[in-house]
């Protein structure tokens, strides 16, 4: 199995371009590297990849993944499809870029395959380009050499969707199991709170890439000066989170999908060296994962 993580920050990206706070300054200067928003690209067989939610900044992402470049036939692509853990915008967005993606398909939950229909209908203008399959998540199945489950993690919906009477889950986190090899990754972008039964999905995996959002519980309005509203943005703040992955030392822990006000940004922070000292990482974009 080999997975990218061609972007690892939340929606807006690093810097955000509406945005001011120290960390974003530091990063147009060049002080800090800017990153892009979160998309993980999986691959079990090596020839047939997908994508883990299709950002705003895709197109550049896959620009800048030489296992992804377009080939040998001029409109040949390695590229397969798209995995939704959720209907967020800055997760979906980025399927307009795919547009005249002939024969890709996409797998998500029911709940959000609803949405980006009857809420947000990204399915219509999409398909017609070049109609795409789009599949419910039915746990477990198989895509390029990999054994695929799905678990519900939430039932935060994006507020476009507010109104939908459809019941969740509308966030999932996927288990990737390579049918040759037996490693294990889970991917968990967007985690409301640690839910029943994760323990177990965790403790079966070589590598977790988690929920990094928000390092604590009010930093976002710390960080700009204004009311937030961060908890109701439904992500788990590190504080939180940290103590409960060192339950899990021989699991390769990896914290994904940094809002632009999370002090794991500067790798010289504080909050940096206390996660790195409990045995976690806060990769960069580009970062490979080998199992």
């Amino acid at each position: 199995m080999k997975a990218v993580l061609l972007g690892t920050t939340a929606g807006g990206g690093f810097p955000q371009w509406n945005c001011a706070c120290p960390l974003c300054v530091r990063a147009r200067s060049g002080a800090l590297p800017a990153r892009s928003q979160d998309c993980l690209a999986i691959t079990g067989d090596g020839s047939g990849w997908w994508l883990v939610n299709a950002s705003p900044d895709l197109r550049t992402q896959i620009a800048s993944c030489a296992s992804l470049n377009p080939g040998p036939g001029p409109r040949e692509t390695p590229l397969r499809g798209v995995l939704f853990t959720d209907a967020e915008l800055d997760h979906a967005l980025g399927l307009l870029t795919l547009r005249g993606g002939a024969g890709l398909a996409v797998r998500a939950p029911g709940a959000v395959l609803h949405a980006l229909r009857d809420q947000f209908d990204l399915r219509t203008v999409v398909d017609g380009y070049a109609p795409l399959e789009w599949l419910p998540v039915e746990s477990p199945f198989e895509v390029a050499g990999l054994r695929v489950t799905a678990f519900g993690v939430s039932d935060k919906r994006p507020k476009y969707a507010r109104s939908s009477t459809v019941e969740g889950p509308w966030v999932v986190a996927y288990s990737f199991e390579d049918l040759t090899t037996g490693g294990v990754l889970v991917y968990a972008p967007c985690l409301a709170s640690w839910p029943d039964g994760f323990d177990e999905v965790v403790e079966r995996a070589d590598c977790l890439l988690l929920d990094g959002t928000f390092h604590g519980a009010s930093e976002m309005g710390s960080a700009t000066g204004s009311a937030s509203g961060q908890a109701a943005m439904g992500h788990l703040p590190v504080v939180e989170s940290l103590p409960l992955l060192r339950r899990f030392p021989s699991v390769r822990r990896l914290y994904t999908h940094l809002n632009n006000t999370n002090p794991l940004l500067d790798p010289e922070s504080p909050e940096s060296a206390a996660v790195r000292a409990a045995g976690v990482e806060v990769p960069l974009d580009g970062t490979v994962v080998e199992l």
